[in-house]
């Protein structure tokens, strides 16, 4: 008998994400209402929760058989609750007009879009990596270097989408006050990507020092070209 969550269970997991990010968005924007009001707000929420459902739909990190892992809790704590916080944080800003950004409206749907392009990178790097991705520093038994499609030209495509959706949601609200975190967000994951790319040479020697030398970590290489 599978031991599977029937389909209803885990879109509900991804309905109680997405609340515990509206009561966040809530608090910042001065209550409930003010979230029922906020068009980007509701546009955000949208995302996420769409987002969330894909992936608990899909389930694209299954059958992990990890055979070597590494603790980061620092790296790891910082990557799970900044991004939890910059739109709370950006929401406040922007009801207290701390920071003001230029063309707040403009720019406050430029980055709802921004956040959305960034988690449909981050879910289909997931997805092409599948029980590849892993939250910890580690690589599976069998483990193949993954250099095609979103990795042709960027090593880390999810990290770079992850990076793009907090950076939306921190404009999203016309503050510059939530951008720090996404400064300290980028310094974190610097510091896993150099964890994680020393356990790649170490494993794939040459081949990772080739594809290294022609891809970019979070954005393509200048003049770099995909391998035929």
């Amino acid at each position: 008998m599978s031991d599977t969550p029937p389909l209803v269970m885990r879109l509900l997991r991804a309905l109680i994400a997405t609340a515990v990010e509206a009561a966040l968005l809530a608090w910042g924007l001065g209550g409930f209402d003010a979230l029922a009001r906020s068009p980007r707000a509701l546009a955000l929420l949208l995302v996420w929760f769409t987002t969330g459902a894909v992936l608990t739909v899909t389930r694209p990190v299954r059958g992990q058989e990890v055979a070597r892992a590494e603790k980061d809790a620092t790296v790891m704590l910082v990557l799970a609750l900044v991004p939890l916080a910059i739109p709370g944080l950006a929401a406040w800003g922007g009801r207290r007009a701390w920071w003001p950004l230029p063309f707040a409206e403009t720019i406050g749907w430029v980055g709802v879009a921004l956040s959305a392009l960034g988690l449909a990178l981050r879910v289909a790097a997931m997805r092409q990596l599948g029980a590849r991705f892993s939250p910890l520093v580690a690589l599976q038994r069998d483990h193949t270097l993954e250099t095609t499609g979103w990795y042709a030209r960027v090593r880390h495509p999810g990290y770079t989408g992850a990076l793009l959706a907090s950076l939306g949601a921190a404009v999203t609200f016309g503050s510059a006050l939530a951008l720090p975190l996404v400064a300290i967000m980028l310094l974190a994951q610097s510091a896993r990507i150099r964890r994680e790319e020393a356990l790649l040479a170490e494993r794939f020697g040459d081949t990772w020092r080739a594809y290294a030398a022609r891809t970019g970590a979070l954005w393509p290489r200048l003049g770099g070209a995909p391998r035929p």
